[in-house]
């Protein structure tokens, strides 16, 4: 499969709330980074500790919508995306947001493949 295909059905999945369908092209020992301002706030190592992540955050939105804005193959295993990225939040945060709050942000999603697998992805806003 191709790796834009791949990305485009993780993100799809994501979507959905579909935690199944975002690990289905992961490697077992995928690297996950959520980077913001400059800053890693987030990194897990392996599918379990990812899956247990990834669980986590369906919880953190009633709604939540990556539309990817562009593609592009930087080599041979990486591709990079940029979103625009849609959250209805569902609960009170520590930061001040509020359940309810809509969340808009743009950002970027790093993808490294190993043959079709998924081995690292980073999301940086």
């Amino acid at each position: 499969m191709e790796r834009e295909q791949l990305i485009r059905d993780y993100v799809e999945a994501y979507n959905r709330f579909d935690v199944a369908g975002m690990l289905r092209n992961m490697d077992d020992n995928i690297v996950f980074d959520n980077i913001s301002g400059g800053e890693v706030n987030l990194s897990v190592m392996g599918i379990t500790a990812f899956k247990d992540q990834a669980q986590i955050a369906t919880t953190y939105f009633t709604e939540r919508k990556q539309t990817i804005l562009s593609l592009k193959h930087t080599d041979e295993s990486t591709t990079e995306i940029e979103i625009d990225y849609y959250a209805v939040l569902a609960m009170d945060f520590p930061n001040g947001l509020k359940k309810g709050d809509e969340l808009k942000l743009k950002g970027r999603s790093v993808f490294t493949f190993e043959g079709d697998r998924i081995v690292r992805l980073r999301d940086i806003s």
